[in-house]
């Protein structure tokens, strides 16, 4: 396994591959992997060549009086999960490393934002796309590996690559629950141990609303308000939002069509979970 800090050694190691007719898998993250993570890195590995892991805690997609400073690390933990799982390339680097200077040119996302975890965070797509516009230019992947538990950023980066023509596929994977159901975070090892027994009423929460659709209720906000009370009830958190859209489009309906997301964030005295399911106009899975 190869570490590498410098961007342009990334890009002349990726080129070479390239070259070679080699397939490159790649998989953005910033760090602290967890088994969310891993479910990413092996599928990647299964249809790919050579696997590039990114770990970058990308301050562009951090607002004011966000959690940047806390975001959890542990980079031999990192090194360790990727070596295991055979990881080629860890492309491990620093803030100088990829904004050697303030950046001339940022990208601005004008749909899919304006809902979800955009609406409370401006601009977060914004950095979100900037950086993984660098990095798959540095990368050069044939597919790009993102989890559905954040199915907003899934959708964003789908838009990225259509709208700009980036030569790379992106590969949507269901998300990674513990076994009660709670969707695999870093932000996990934030909640007290009273929070992460409530934790898992997310998913219910969710599943409950989904139940309703399956059962024929067509009123949106029935099932916004249900979901709504399954996690007041059951939980001490502060509910961010409840939304039921279309996708990946993420738009308003008037009733359940087509392809629909039901996404929620809860906020906890220390960490913000988000989860979802995406589902089509009779309730079923995609």
């Amino acid at each position: 396994m190869k570490i590498i800090e410098s961007p342009e050694e990334l890009q002349k190691v990726t080129s070479n591959y390239r070259v070679q007719g080699k397939k490159i898998g790649f998989v953005p993250t910033m760090g602290f992997l967890h088994e969310g993570h891993e479910q990413l890195i092996r599928q990647a590995k299964q249809q790919n060549e050579i696997v590039v892991l990114s770990i970058f805690v990308n301050p562009l997609q951090f607002g004011e009086g966000e959690d940047l400073n806390h975001y959890p690390r542990d980079e031999e933990h990192d090194k360790e999960v990727a070596r295991k799982l055979g990881v080629d390339i860890i492309f491990f680097p620093t803030v100088k490393n990829m904004y050697p200077t303030e950046p001339a040119i940022k990208l601005t996302v004008t749909k899919r934002t304006n809902v979800l975890c955009g609406k409370s965070r401006p601009g977060h797509f914004g950095g979100v796309v900037t950086v993984l516009a660098k990095l798959f230019h540095l990368c050069q992947p044939s597919s790009a590996y993102f989890g559905m538990k954040d199915a907003q950023q899934v959708a964003v980066v789908e838009a990225l690559v259509n709208d700009l023509n980036f030569p790379v596929e992106i590969v949507p994977v269901p998300t990674v629950r513990e076994p009660d159901g709670l969707a695999k975070s870093s932000r996990n090892v934030n909640l007290s141990p009273q929070e992460r027994e409530e934790a898992s009423a997310i998913l219910k929460a969710l599943q409950s609303g989904r139940k309703m659709i399956q059962d024929g209720e067509t009123g949106i906000e029935n099932v916004k308000t249900a979901v709504n009370t399954f996690i007041e009830n059951n939980t001490h958190g502060k509910i961010d939002y409840i939304e039921l859209l279309s996708y990946p489009s993420l738009e308003p309906v008037d009733k359940p069509m087509g392809q629909m997301i039901l996404a929620t964030a809860v906020k906890f005295e220390r960490a913000r979970l988000i989860d979802n399911l995406v589902f089509d106009s009779n309730g079923e899975i995609i």
